[in-house]
């Protein structure tokens, strides 16, 4: 034929580079295994293929790591291997914009090889690494050189970096902007970690001073300790069997909490003009005063996470510490009001937030939900997870892509590289079924300890490609090549 083309029925043997070719290598003309491992230009073809316009039949020129051009399938230049997927739908690689992988310092709890690989095995071809819980956080520039050199041939995915404010770091925001690191976060409540300490808002007037004008971005974790304080306080006396029921940890962690941090986040915002981002929305309260703020055009982003979205708190069992995260799993009617939300796009992007730890931190099998650390280990499953709740209640692939690519990535000023699939855009993307399903089995993830709160469950959205800039990191189920993610730079000057 006048292109080396791999055919439907073959093609998920071949993309995986690393397959017995069999009867099918005549279908590749002269071209050897090794060399469509080394291919630096091809064509990806689908009767669906999510482009700028819609769900379309097309072909995605690659060369070089780089989209050069989106054409009709039927107008192929010869001689350039075609990658054929038939109906699958090809898609944008998912740029998860927050993610812990904790490296370097506390890598028993994860790391930059074992989160990846995670990532790319879930379809996500970008991750934006949170300032914590690292050893030493990203607060300053040489801590940020340091995890740089930890990074380096680690990396099955590209990977961005967020900085932290903290109390007394003011001084070292620009400076990680000059370096690359593409925004910052800070906690209005204690992090969990020493090392990360929360800041109040005399703390957060000195940072915004310094981030005004600089078109960086400040992440919230937006919960305030005075109502958690006192919410505790109303608990006592705790006993061990009071500590085991999720109840006792959701009354610890009430809305208003969020609802207060909410409110103090937009007034900072409107005051400097500074865009500010509030992670992982938990209350569904704090939405009428979402919505009040963008109304007025403040620079204003929300964010919430599959988790939320998926699980409610009825449905936690008693001693069910894997469940634990903070802001915390709300109840059942607050979820479909998160929904509603994301519905009314007052929420404009979902996350992950992977944020994963030993299993002895999670003090099973006593169950203690108010001792054990607070995060989620999800990585892997954060499109499944989310596309099985999508589907259910009207949401489309077009939406899934707005809302875990699209927005994501211009949230870190990635958009320009990441998050469509458009003519000079990196070529990252999936390849992946809508409509199989599987059964999650902890032990088979990826991420480095097999805690997980959706074992058991059947998940629509089954990923059978991961590209990164064109080279194929994940296919038919296992990891292919070698590591080629990339640190993700924006080397700022003002």
């Amino acid at each position: 034929p006048a292109c080396a083309c791999l055919s439907a029925s073959c093609v998920d043997r071949v993309a995986s580079w690393s397959c017995d070719f069999g009867a099918s290598f005549d279908l590749v003309s002269s071209l050897t295994k090794n060399r469509l491992l080394m291919a630096t230009e091809f064509y990806a073809v689908s009767s669906r293929v999510v482009t700028e316009t819609g769900i379309v039949p097309a072909a995605i020129h690659v060369k070089n790591g780089v989209i050069l051009d989106i054409v009709e399938p039927t107008a192929l230049t010869n001689a350039i291997p075609v990658l054929d997927f038939d109906t699958k739908i090809i898609m944008p690689g998912i740029v998860d914009s927050h993610v812990h992988l904790n490296e370097p310092g506390r890598t028993a709890w994860e790391g930059f090889e074992t989160g990846t690989r995670a990532a790319a095995a879930g379809g996500i071809t970008t991750v934006c690494d949170m300032p914590l819980n690292s050893i030493p956080p990203t607060t300053t520039v040489a801590n940020f050189n340091t995890k740089l050199a930890a990074a380096q041939g680690q990396l099955w995915v590209d990977v961005g970096f967020i900085g932290g404010v903290i109390p007394g770091n003011a001084q070292d925001l620009r400076p990680l902007i000059q370096n690359g690191i593409l925004g910052f976060k800070c906690f209005l409540c204690p992090s969990g970690v020493d090392e990360f300490p929360n800041v109040d808002e005399a703390a957060l007037h000195t940072a915004l001073e310094q981030l005004a004008g600089t078109g960086s971005l400040l992440m919230f974790h937006a919960e305030v300790n005075g109502p958690i304080e006192a919410a505790c306080e109303h608990l006592k006396p705790l006993t061990e069997e009071k500590l085991r029921h999720y109840q006792t940890y959701l009354d610890s962690r009430p809305k208003e909490a969020e609802n207060q941090a909410v409110a103090m986040v937009l007034r900072l915002c409107q005051q400097y003009g500074v865009r500010c981002h509030i992670v992982h929305l938990s209350s569904a309260e704090a939405i009428p005063l979402i919505e009040q703020a963008q109304a007025s055009g403040i620079p204003l982003t929300v964010e919430s996470c599959t988790h939320y979205l998926h699980f409610c708190s009825e449905e936690i069992p008693d001693g069910g510490t894997h469940y634990k995260c903070a802001p915390p799993i709300r109840e059942r009617e607050n979820r479909e009001k998160l929904w509603q939300g994301i519905k009314d796009k007052r929420i404009e992007l979902i996350v992950s937030d992977h944020s994963p730890c030993t299993p002895d931190l999670k003090l099973k099998p006593k169950g203690d939900f108010l001792g054990a650390w607070g995060g989620i280990a999800s990585l892997q499953l954060s499109l499944p997870g989310f596309w099985t709740e999508c589907r259910s209640r009207g949401l489309t692939v077009l939406d899934l892509v707005r809302l875990k690519c699209q927005q994501t990535a211009k949230l870190v000023h990635l958009d320009n590289r990441k998050g469509t699939l458009a003519k000079g855009k990196d070529a990252d993307f999936i390849v992946w079924d809508p409509d199989e399903s599987f059964v999650v089995n902890t032990p088979a993830l990826f991420h480095k300890n097999k805690i997980c709160p959706y074992e058991g469950q059947t998940l629509f959205g089954v990923v059978h490609h991961t590209y990164v800039r064109g080279h194929a990191v994940w296919s038919n189920g296992q990891h292919v090549g070698q590591p080629v993610g990339q640190p993700l730079l924006n080397k700022a000057s003002f």
